[in-house]
């Protein structure tokens, strides 16, 4: 059985125990350096999916990347499961979105995660890419491209009889007219409504978010309880 999770650093869990966002930031740890873009080990260890996978008694596979795009999130989503899912797995993935202006970009074979800070580093060769993107973002645009291609996940997994499950971070479809809207079912927590994004719940129920816009530990327990009582209450696993 297995709990296959998603997303960015709100999944990868950064700043939530030692200040990092990835392994390879650890110059006290050696061993992390190897690791690369990994979530840093102790801070994967208290995520709301470590907590999840215990909870629903599975075997968590976490492929969230701090700095995700949604376009990775898609592309590593699906290379796992083409890979690793057969008719008979009991799996569950539950992919957590990060903001719709991010994008990926692939360069001499490597993937390279850009968004809005205008602080990313990139190739020179593709710095003049970079500088466009940023003045040339139209995040009405963004936000109707995710919303399609999130949705043509949902139909797909759907399709294949992939249990899932998916959450906003930060970002909603809030702005999505209504006649735009699509019938989720239970597979996306309230995409719609601005409130119900896991910042704005943490931020009801009293948590704060680092500097870095992260949550620690103790939000990470309060989140993976909420998603298991929504799991339960519709029948998810």
């Amino acid at each position: 059985m297995i709990l296959y999770a998603n997303g960015c650093s709100h999944t990868a869990a950064a700043e939530a125990v030692v200040p990092h966002c990835f392994a390879e930031d650890d110059g006290n740890l050696p061993q992390n350096w190897l690791l690369g873009r990994v979530p840093h080990p102790a801070n994967l260890a208290a995520s709301w999916c470590t907590h999840l996978s215990r909870a629903l008694g599975r075997n968590l596979v976490c492929d969230a990347e701090s700095a995700s795009s949604n376009d990775r999130i898609i592309r590593t989503t699906l290379k796992w499961l083409d890979q690793n899912f057969d008719p008979c797995t009991d799996v569950i993935a539950i992919i957590q979105w990060s903001t719709w202006e991010r994008e990926e970009w692939l360069h001499n074979g490597v993937w390279y995660q850009v968004n809005a800070s205008g602080t990313d580093s990139v190739p020179v060769e593709l710095e003049q890419r970079y500088r466009d993107y940023i003045l040339g973002i139209d995040y009405q645009t963004k936000t109707q491209l995710a919303h399609q291609r999130i949705w043509d996940l949902h139909v797909q997994l759907k399709n294949r009889g992939i249990r899932h499950l998916f959450y906003s971070s930060w970002s909603t479809f809030s702005d999505i007219p209504p006649d735009q809207q699509q019938d989720w079912g239970v597979n996306y927590m309230e995409p719609y409504n601005r409130d119900a994004s896991y910042a704005a719940v943490l931020r009801q129920n009293g948590f704060s978010h680092t500097r870095g816009y992260h949550f620690g530990a103790d939000a990470h327990c309060f989140w993976a309880e909420y998603m298991l009582q929504y799991i339960n209450a519709n029948n998810l696993v």
